[in-house]
């Protein structure tokens, strides 16, 4: 059971996690040895600190860089790890959950998730080692490695804009395999049969894929064209995509974008060729975007709402960090297909 408690002192290691000692005992040197190599390396003879760094990376310890000016077990510091600012999916949830934690005491810091598992490990390992109240992550990290290693830590974590099977400690978010049936629904019951899917190959986007052709296979029809990119859906040109599908013979009557702003470039390029939307082309984005809304036509989207998960993690930690455990690991809050213009 993860708890934040208010005893005085450092914070207590998770039982079954490596400490001092064990470093200690692998590297045969003192705990004061291994303190020093941590806080003063340049006192340390350079052989004892390589063998003690090797002892650490073997052990897998995470040095505690706040224990020795902390009053209590609680930083106050959230961490929270994001793909990317701009133009993100996920700008609401930060802003929610700061304002939220922020009323409470705390101090949010945002961390980039870009590359692959080797940096999350990394940059997790960073995070860990300056004791936060808790990780807040909006990507779907799938790493098991990674996975281990946040379920280790002695300090809440919270996955968003996601409902894993098994969450590390507490999920909030929805189904992309749920919406991506929806969009399908919605698709089939305009009347539509020719979709093309322009997305990407990251785990949530291909679950709302699998979703989308789940229902398609259900109802006896073909699988849908595909144009999946392996980059994140914020570097997929949608106008690029729609001119190569149009130009190798493809005629779509639907294109459902894994991103408002990929629907954006897809309607930009229908109105250079002088097709009508939705007439001759429906579109449909993702996300709910203020740009998808003022776009013409305005632009058919998925609405999530990321400031009520925002404030649905800054209650657990808050709760957590007054010894209340979370009655669910696993919040959802939906979704809402908004039908506009465009579709």
């Amino acid at each position: 059971m993860r708890r934040l408690g208010n005893r005085p002192g450092p914070p207590e290691a998770r039982p079954g996690a490596p400490t001092l000692e064990h470093v200690a005992r692998a590297a045969g040197v003192s705990t004061a040895t291994i303190s020093r190599v941590i806080n003063s390396p340049e006192r340390v003879a350079p052989e004892t600190r390589e063998k003690v760094r090797a002892a650490i990376a073997a052990t897998g310890y995470v040095p505690n860089l706040l224990a020795g000016g902390l009053a209590s077990n609680r930083s106050r510091l959230v961490a929270a790890l994001v793909p990317g600012i701009a133009a993100s999916l996920f700008n609401e949830t930060i802003e929610a959950m700061t304002q939220a934690l922020a009323a409470a005491g705390y101090l949010v810091v945002l961390g980039l998730t870009r590359g692959g598992p080797a940096e999350m490990d990394a940059t997790i390992t960073s995070l860990l080692a300056r004791r936060p109240d808790g990780l807040i992550l909006t990507s779907a990290e799938r790493s098991a490695k990674v996975r281990k290693r946040l379920r280790e830590a002695a300090v809440t974590v919270i996955e968003t804009w996601d409902l894993p099977a098994r969450p590390i400690d507490v999920a909030i978010g929805f189904s992309h395999t749920a919406a991506g049936r929806a969009l399908a629904e919605f698709v089939l019951a305009s009347g539509r049969r020719r979709p093309l899917v322009i997305t990407s190959n990251l785990p949530r986007a291909l679950a709302r894929l699998e979703g989308f052709r789940a229902v398609l296979r259900e109802r006896g029809l073909p699988e849908p064209a595909c144009d999946m990119r392996s980059v994140d859906s914020f570097s997929i040109n949608g106008r690029e995509r729609l001119a190569a599908h149009l130009d190798a013979g493809g005629r779509p009557d639907v294109v459902v974008c894994t991103s408002d702003l990929v629907a954006l470039g897809v309607l930009a390029e229908a109105s250079r060729r002088g097709l009508r939307v939705p007439e001759d082309l429906a579109v449909i984005g993702f996300g709910a975007s203020e740009a998808g809304a003022v776009a013409w036509p305005a632009l058919t989207t998925v609405r999530i709402d990321g400031a009520e998960i925002g404030r649905q993690a800054a209650e657990v930690l808050i709760g957590r960090a007054q010894g209340r455990e979370p009655t669910r690991r696993r919040i959802d809050v939906g979704f809402e297909i908004v039908a506009r213009d465009s579709a």
